[in-house]
This record gives C-alpha cells, sequence and structure tokens, in this order.
C-alpha cells in the first residue's frame, strides 16, 4: 500500500482535511503537547524556570523543551466592597482617558487654545463617564458588590523534553539536584 505525502489526500479521496473534514497529519508534533516525554517535576514555576535554565547552561536544545503547569485553579481574591462611589470612581477614570484620547485628537486640529479644547474633552469625558460607572452599578441590583482579582494558578509545573533528549536532560537535572544537596 503507498501512501500520499499531500496533506489533501491523506484522509482518502475525496474528504478534505480540517474541521468539516479528517484532520491533516501534523507536520512535528511541538514540545508540552502529547510528544513531550516528562523529565521533572517542580513545585513552582520558579523552581521549574531554574531547571530549563540548567539545561541552557549547558548547552542542551531547550527550544526541544516545554515547562507546563498542571492541576490548574481559578483564584479570585476579593480586594473589597463595591459601591455607588467607587463605581462612579472608576468610571470617571475611565472616562477621562477616553475624553483625553478623544481630546488630542481634536486638539491636532485646534487653531488656537488647543489646551482647552483637551481639558474640556477630559472634564466631560469624565463627567459621562461617572454617570455611566453608577448607573451600571446600580443596574447590578447588588448582584456583585465587591472588586475582585482573578488568577489562574497550576499545583505543580512539569519540565517536557522531546523523547530524544529525555535522557540527557534527565542526566543534566541530576546533577542539578547532587550539586544543590551538597553531594558533589
Amino acid at each position: 500500500m503507498t501512501t500520499s505525502s499531500d496533506p489533501s489526500t491523506a484522509a482518502g479521496p475525496g474528504i478534505p482535511p480540517g474541521p468539516g473534514g479528517a484532520t491533516a497529519p501534523p507536520a512535528a508534533a511541538a514540545p508540552g503537547l502529547a510528544g513531550g516525554v516528562p523529565v521533572g517535576t517542580f513545585d513552582n514555576y520558579p523552581a521549574a524556570q531554574q531547571a530549563v535554565d540548567l539545561l541552557s547552561d549547558n548547552k542542551f536544545p531547550v527550544e526541544r523543551t516545554a515547562i507546563v503547569g498542571t492541576d490548574l485553579r481559578l483564584v479570585e481574591n476579593v480586594l473589597g466592597r463595591l459601591t455607588v462611589g467607587r463605581a462612579a470612581a472608576a468610571g470617571a477614570a475611565s472616562g477621562a482617558w477616553f475624553g483625553l484620547l478623544i481630546g488630542l485628537l481634536f486638539a491636532i486640529f485646534s487653531v488656537s487654545a488647543w489646551w482647552t479644547v483637551l481639558l474640556a474633552a477630559v472634564l466631560i469625558g469624565a463627567l459621562w463617564g461617572a454617570v455611566f460607572g453608577a448607573i451600571a452599578h446600580a443596574m447590578t441590583g447588588g448582584r456583585r458588590d465587591f472588586t475582585s482579582r482573578s488568577s489562574l494558578q497550576a499545583g505543580q509545573y512539569v519540565v517536557l523534553a522531546d523523547p530524544e533528549f529525555a535522557d540527557q536532560a534527565r542526566q543534566l537535572l541530576v546533577q542539578l539536584n547532587w550539586r544543590a544537596s551538597g553531594a558533589v
């Protein structure tokens, strides 16, 4: 049986490659995906980064590695209460920036007193931003009366390497651990 190297016929005659048909064969497995082999597991990102840095310092082809965060979780830190006043202040700040942008555009074409055009645009933007910020907060009906910051955090980090370089990477990382423990 012969196989074709043309991706358009790889799935069979008449079946197009891509989302509607069969997928075309991948050009090369990217590190960090199915083709990678774990060579080290670390509790934090700086430790995984240090491991890859050690590989780089020892002339290892680091373009064949990946750091993959696993056991992901979304953490939302509550920063404080959101009141109508705070919503209006945040809206005023946004509106002032928008007003500054519009003011700069108008000031470019102003014949005289360009700074008054700029100042007026910033003030009008801040006023409208405050009004819309307060109205938007009031329309939530108290369902989300707090501000927060979300972050995605990994439980551990795995350093992966292409299979043909995995043993070499493991040996170099073992040397790192021996040096760190004082055994060598």
